[in-house]
């Protein structure tokens, strides 16, 4: 039976709202699609019968960056501008740092290894770890990043078909610049009117709509005209603004949650047109507003059990930066002769053991610092030591005990 469920506040007056459990069925699903391309070199199912407008992996991405900006726009509104910049630098920063760290000092070498029974010239190759490592903020993975070539004697040897290392980080870049966005609308007052955040999603959606920026059929959806930013690389238009879409999206969701209802029927409807969408045209016009939808009223459809995944550790990041070079890694060493289910079956299997060492050993540390503050700052807001107390001056037994503040006589 079709029932209403509230409006969209009623998720964020309860820890175990379903987000997290989200997080980590996007994540998955990322996994999901890149068995295909990464274990046999064609693309998942969605691709072809959506017409070549999204994958499974692009469309999860989409919802990954609706759910961020129903989250980063409270973030942002609520914390001082450098206090939110750190808090982002902290969630994003240590898991990929302990991702590339383990890929170049660790899988990379056990591969190379797989391939010529020594590491001999593995570490002082020109593109070696160190290379790897100190690259990455100067060009896109999804040109093709390799360690000492060990990706690319697969693509030779016929048991990988991408160069690409880990082309699943093709999206920080979009994620870091929404959040800057969105730093920079709290800092300027914007963010806090509910009108223009609205205003700047309908604008966004119009040049969607408008077919001004057409997806270029690459997956990953790397070429297209843009940008080169410093640090980022190349920024295309297309990306921007669909994924920009969907964080806006999320963050109207967030200013406006009392007002959104959250019903079975619209939920229904949704997946309607969802579906329809992405089989017959339209998926960045109309699918990505009702995916949007969607994931927001399952987020408060979940039963309660399983709502409550995430609140006591999220896995979901380490999933989706650990997920491709462990593919890679399974790709390289045969694991397609065990059959798509079989593939994704270890992919999975290593892929989360390795986001819950990333989760209790770097991510969850790493976030205890948000609220470190340097030691001059401390005492500039007047946290530092505490002036020593007056010495207490005797009372005579004429005297009345001195009353606690703020007591009057009656």
């Amino acid at each position: 039976m079709l029932r209403p469920r509230g409006t969209l506040a009623r998720i964020l007056d309860d820890r175990a709202n379903g987000l997290g459990a989200l997080r980590l069925l996007l994540a998955a699903t990322v996994v999901v699609s890149h068995v295909f391309p990464l274990g046999w070199g064609r693309p998942d199912p969605l691709w072809l019968w959506s017409g070549r407008q999204t994958d499974l992996g692009k469309a999860a991405v989409l919802g990954f960056f609706a759910l961020s900006g129903f989250v980063i726009t409270e973030s942002a509104r609520r914390l001082p501008p450098g206090r939110y910049l750190w808090h982002r630098a902290l969630r994003i920063g240590p898991g990929l740092g302990g991702s590339l760290l383990f890929s170049a000092a660790v899988l990379m070498p056990a591969l190379y290894w797989w391939q010529h029974g020594t590491l001999g010239g593995f570490w002082t190759r020109p593109d070696g770890p160190l290379s790897y490592l100190t690259s990455l903020g100067s060009a896109a993975p999804t040109t093709g990043w390799d360690v000492s070539g060990v990706i690319a004697e697969g693509v030779r040897s016929g048991t990988n078909f991408d160069r690409s290392l880990n082309g699943a980080l093709w999206s920080l870049k979009y994620e870091l610049l929404c959040y800057l966005a969105a730093g920079l609308l709290a800092a300027l007052g914007l963010l806090r009117r509910r009108a223009f955040v609205a205003s700047a999603a309908l604008a966004l959606w119009l040049l969607v709509a408008s077919g001004a920026v057409d997806l270029p059929a690459e997956v990953p959806p790397a070429g297209g005209p843009g940008v080169a930013l410093p640090l980022l690389g190349l920024v295309t238009f297309h990306l921007a603004a669909t994924l920009g879409l969907a964080f806006l999206l999320g963050g109207v969701l967030r200013l406006y949650a009392e007002r959104i209802p959250l019903h079975d029927a619209l939920a229904l409807t949704a997946a309607l047109v969802l579906t329809g969408s992405a089989r017959w045209g339209g998926f960045a016009v109309l699918g990505v507003p009702a995916l949007v939808y969607l994931l927001f009223w399952a987020a408060s459809a979940l039963p309660r059990r399983w709502r409550a995944i995430g609140v006591r550790g999220d896995y979901s990041y380490g999933v989706y930066v650990f997920g491709f070079p462990v593919e890679q890694a399974l790709a390289l060493t045969g694991a397609a002769r065990f059959g798509p289910l079989g593939f994704l079956a270890g992919a999975l299997a290593v892929t989360g053991l390795l986001a819950a060492l990333s989760w209790h050993l770097v991510e969850a540390p790493a976030l205890r610092l948000r609220s470190w503050t340097p030691g001059q700052r401390r005492r500039a807001a007047g946290r530092g030591p505490r002036p020593p107390a007056p010495p207490r001056q005797p009372r005579t037994p004429s005297q009345p005990p001195p009353k606690p503040p703020g007591v009057t006589s009656p």
